[in-house]
């Protein structure tokens, strides 16, 4: 049976090219002439950043939206890292971040199938350069991916750098790629957890002077910005977007809609965390025993995309790489790993986010119909369930004892 399975993959993989082609080609017919590219959230980065230098971040907005003008919401140094993208014509700008989160897209992949190929004793061959070739293509019919494209966001550069920052094995360079990646976005932050629980405390150490580098930088390019935005504007979710909207994917949006009201850090969503820690903490000492890096970094991640007040749709990215692991990863692969694969796949693929958008009468509208609500828990519900299956998912795969830390000659080859 399983050489049956590997000979029919063979023959897929070897579409792999052109899937990607045609998955390429189909986003640039949609996208259209890139004069029309909207990418609005791109042209908040580069159109309010230059307004560091004159103390006026938080102070403009962009109007050109239809539900409310757009400020910029990130820390000051994310405006200074901008600052060469706004040197660009908004053309070039946009050209560039597309060809750039592309190869984001492409480079979580290769990598996450690098450590999956390296856990299983399998060099970097052919094989696994097609499955990159194949997934990327893929990958680009999922929704955080084409929101994150459609909205110029920061997703996938984010995201891929937080990724090469924590499989990085020099303790320096992996904390300070952390530490930065929370300067340009606080989210970034929750990784300090995987350097907690995989006993890396020199790099925890690096990624907090790391990110006080990008505060002190932040506050030489603007200290009226900065004092505004760490005490002022620190914590105020409702600036960044609207918490009910279906677009938010957190604990606390998927609450809110279901109550009726945004439940804030009420009790529900105190129950709620601590629940969804609990089940972190089960999946990640499974994972840390079982020395699976891969698996130890996205629990970690989904773990606050859940804490977080808001995490747009576009945020769950990690999706990716979680998918790759159910696939790829899984000691013996068994139903339950096929199960929640396909479930991530239909949810992230069937643009169920947009269709819930459309149905809201406004995105400040927080109560919604039962069926509405009940939908609307599609992300978070499914993170709750993958944390809760991982210790099963890796039962008897792994090592008791293992670091989950790619610090091996073979997996350093992989990366």
């Amino acid at each position: 049976m399983a050489d049956r399975v590997r000979a029919a993959e063979e023959r897929v993989l070897g579409f792999a090219p052109l899937v990607l082609v045609l998955s390429l080609g189909w986003y640039a017919w949609r996208l259209g002439n890139p004069a029309d590219w909207g990418m609005i959230d791109l042209k908040v980065y580069w159109s309010l950043a230059p307004n560091l230098l004159s103390d006026q971040l938080y102070s403009v907005t962009m109007p050109f939206t239809a539900d409310f003008p757009l400020p910029f919401t990130y820390p000051p140094f994310a405006a200074l890292a901008f600052l060469p993208v706004s040197a660009l014509p908004w053309l070039a700008a946009r050209i560039l971040w597309q060809v750039l989160s592309l190869i984001c897209l492409w480079w979580l992949v290769r990598t996450s199938l690098g450590l999956l190929a390296s856990r299983a004793g399998q060099p970097y061959d052919a094989t696994w350069s097609r499955r990159a070739l194949l997934w990327t293509g893929l990958a680009l019919w999922c929704e955080p991916v084409r929101k994150t494209l459609d909205f110029g966001q920061i997703n996938l550069v984010l995201v891929a750098g937080t990724f090469a920052a924590l499989v990085a094995t020099r303790q320096a360079v992996a904390g300070l790629g952390v530490g930065v990646a929370a300067g340009l976005k606080l989210t970034p932050a929750i990784s300090g957890l995987y350097f907690l629980v995989t006993r890396r405390f020199a790099a925890a150490a690096w990624s907090v002077a790391g990110f006080a580098v990008t505060v002190a930088l932040g506050f030489a390019a603007s200290a009226g910005d900065s004092w505004r935005y760490w005490f002022e504007l620190l914590g105020a979710a409702d600036r960044v977007g609207p918490v009910g909207s279906a677009i938010n994917q957190s604990l606390r949006g998927a609450l809110s809609r279901t109550l009726g009201h945004d439940v804030g850090t009420s009790w529900p969503w105190l129950l709620a965390v601590a629940v969804s820690a609990v089940l972190t903490g089960f999946a990640l000492r499974a994972a840390v025993r079982a020395g699976d890096t891969l698996i130890t970094v996205v629990a970690v991640q989904l773990f606050g995309l859940l804490l977080s007040p808001i995490s747009w749709s576009h945020h769950w990215l990690w999706v990716i790489p979680l998918v790759l692991w159910l696939v790829h990863g899984v000691p013996g692969r068994g139903w339950r790993a096929v199960a929640l694969a396909a479930a991530w796949v239909v949810v992230t693929g069937a643009d169920l986010i947009t269709f819930l958008i459309d149905q809201q009468p406004s995105i400040w509208e927080i109560p919604r119909p039962w069926p509405l609500a009940a939908l609307g828990w599609a992300y978070p519900a499914l993170g709750l369930l993958t944390l809760a299956v991982v210790p099963r998912l890796l039962r008897g795969g792994g090592q008791a004892g293992a670091t989950p830390t790619p610090t091996s000659k073979a997996e350093r080859s992989a990366l």
